[in-house]
């Protein structure tokens, strides 16, 4: 003899209200942390931004490659005062970058991401043999493309007070 499952309409009407409250929660989730959204190959912003930043800082910076990295590139405020502002601003960095240091090397140390904004930490050598910069980048992206840079840069002491690195 088989046992026959009933369910009464209270437990249904209470199933429907569970299933209901996780779908809101579920969406109220990716709008409140849009960072973790995944787009339609499943790849979540977060991600995709940091991938942008990386490739974008490697043929900016070490192949001093303009035209590769200027597809990243939104409206580009630049936000560090030495510089000047939008792409032609970073197209004139690269210019000087590689007539007066062209071994000019960036390694990226760290890199963190939350949303729209990922941060590097970075050990800068514009001279091969010199002890160099620690820089941190920040950028934040809109819809894919590059749309701010800040940074703060720290020359590497001969001595410090500590035996900690800046890395």
């Amino acid at each position: 003899m088989r046992a026959a499952y009933v369910i009464s309409t209270t437990d249904r009407i209470i199933a429907m209200r569970t299933l209901l409250s996780l779908a809101t929660v579920a969406v109220a989730l990716s709008f409140a942390a849009p960072g973790f959204a995944q787009d339609a190959k499943g790849e979540t912003v977060q991600s995709r931004n940091k991938q942008i930043v990386l490739d974008f800082y490697e043929k900016a910076l070490n192949q001093k490659d303009f035209a590769a990295a200027s597809v990243y590139l939104g409206t580009y405020t630049q936000h560090n005062p030495n510089a000047a502002d939008g792409p032609e601003g970073l197209k004139g960095f690269l210019a000087f970058l590689k007539e007066k240091y062209p071994q000019s090397h960036s390694e990226i140390k760290q890199v963190f991401t939350d949303g729209d904004y990922v941060i590097l930490h970075v050990h800068a050598v514009r001279e091969p043999g010199t002890r160099g910069n620690a820089i941190v980048d920040i950028f934040r992206l809109k819809d894919g493309k590059i749309e701010e840079h800040w940074d703060a840069v720290q020359p590497i002491p001969e001595k410090s007070a500590n035996t900690n690195t800046m890395f």
